[in-house]
């Protein structure tokens, strides 16, 4: 068998069998077929679609590259939420320790392996290293540690866990190959279920900001990832939410990690703590800790409002070699050494803001990859002062960009100052939580 031959099948339209599927992952993981060989087949498979079949192939074959983690001496359900990204996404870092925190009436646990940035949009992985000394390589036994002590550990997957898809995800950032169902659906299902969960809630997201733009295609997708999750026999459901503007106000590492700490202090942007906590709802609800989804989100609220939160998160951080002093005290985050104010050039109602372009603005400054090797500015983004439907007055600061080289500053915000459209009248509001699949 050779990887020329199967990047000719899919650029045809052909359909690949398990045994050819195998063959590309295991030289996905041992390094056997070059990168411009995977890349190539890659980019025939968004261009000519993968079918279900070749969906369930390419995640056996990425979960069985490497070793499914055994948590079952850890009494109690194992639970956990995916994303498929977004930009401002930072509900990874409010929900892991809102459901942990519950464990303190019984065991609960959140594993939750989580990626870098993809595309426009960024990463979680990328968000917690802007938090002093946090370290999100852990080994096997660290993690299993972490989880055993805090009750979620929030970290990278480790080299024995689907390393296929490590290098699969790094070359679809940088080449283009992002938007793909089927590559999306294996890539999330085989680290979640190498976590060894019981139930896990998935965020798939829609809109302009999102890699699946189109409502239909989000469904989807989300059936997809609902159907494979339940043949594996887990509990999964999926909610289809908006990402038409970015979520919550900051758009950046260390800034979207300073507002985590707001909604965990019982502050910050309304839309953010809502989504967090219909998330963290159908956790607890799927993991059997609420005998209902009203339950679940009453009890999220309550992990915020009393603080139980915000001190598992400072155990987190703790446990993960951070500095703990974060969570009282933001200032100790990166910040960029300049800011720069864009502001409304006429009166009215903010109608839309583009998401996509904000997020690439983000990537622009330096919060995101262009490359695969790029280093990641964490102090860099933009803090969002306007959402759509907010009415504004000519001259009103529509965003803040936080910025350290002046060289990155000017295309974005270019970028930025197009990316806000003001009308006379306020837009229809739209749903947050579109559609729920699979409850």
């Amino acid at each position: 068998m050779r990887a020329v031959d199967l990047i000719r099948k899919k650029r045809d339209g052909g359909e690949l069998s398990r045994e050819e599927i195998a063959f590309l992952v295991a030289g996905a993981s041992t390094g056997t077929i070059p990168d411009y060989q995977l890349a190539a087949w890659l980019m025939a498979a968004v261009c000519r679609g993968i079918s279900r079949a070749e969906t369930a192939f390419f995640t056996e074959a990425m979960l069985h590259s490497g070793e499914v983690l055994d948590f079952s001496d850890l009494r109690g359900p194992k639970v956990d939420k995916h994303s498929t990204g977004g930009v401002g996404d930072k509900t990874s870092l409010i929900i892991a320790p809102i459901v942990a925190a519950v464990g303190a009436r019984s065991p609960i646990y959140v594993p939750m392996i989580s990626g870098r940035g993809l595309g426009h949009t960024g990463g979680t992985l990328d968000k917690l290293e802007s938090i002093p000394g946090f370290r999100v390589n852990l080994s096997k036994r660290e993690f299993r540690d972490a989880l055993a002590a805090c009750g979620c550990a929030l970290g990278a997957a480790t080299p024995e866990i689907a390393p296929a898809d490590k290098r699969l995800y790094a070359l679809r950032d940088v080449t283009g190959t992002v938007e793909s169902p089927g590559l999306i659906c294996a890539s999330i299902m085989s680290k979640k279920l190498a976590e060894g969960l019981d139930a896990l809630v998935l965020d798939v997201k829609t809109g302009d900001g999102a890699f699946m733009k189109n409502e239909k295609d989000a469904i989807a997708l989300a059936e997809l990832l609902v159907d494979t999750g339940k043949h594996m026999g887990k509990r999964v459901v999926a909610l289809i939410t908006d990402m038409d503007q970015p979520l919550g106000n900051a758009v950046g590492n260390a800034l979207e990690v300073a507002e985590c700490l707001e909604i965990l202090n019982n502050r910050g942007p309304a839309d953010l703590r809502a989504l967090c906590v219909e998330l963290a709802g159908w956790m607890l609800f799927l993991a059997g800790s609420a005998a209902s989804l009203a339950a679940g989100k009453q009890i999220a609220e309550e992990m915020i409002a009393t603080g139980r939160a915000r001190d598992k998160f400072r155990q987190v951080i703790a446990q993960q070699g951070g500095d703990a002093r974060t969570v009282e005290d933001p200032s100790r985050l990166p910040r960029a050494r300049k800011t720069e104010e864009i502001r409304a050039a006429r009166s009215g109602f903010v109608s839309r803001v583009a998401c996509e372009q904000v997020g690439r603005a983000c990537v622009i400054l330096g919060g995101g990859r262009e490359k695969q090797d790029d280093a990641i500015d964490p102090a860099v983004g933009i803090v969002l002062g306007k959402k759509c439907g907010d009415a504004v007055r000519s001259g009103d600061a529509l965003c803040t960009v936080h910025y350290n080289e002046e060289s990155r500053l000017r295309e974005a915000v270019d970028l930025l100052a197009r990316s806000f459209e003001i009308t006379d009248a306020p837009p229809k509001p739209q749903p947050f939580v579109r559609k729920v699949i699979g409850a």
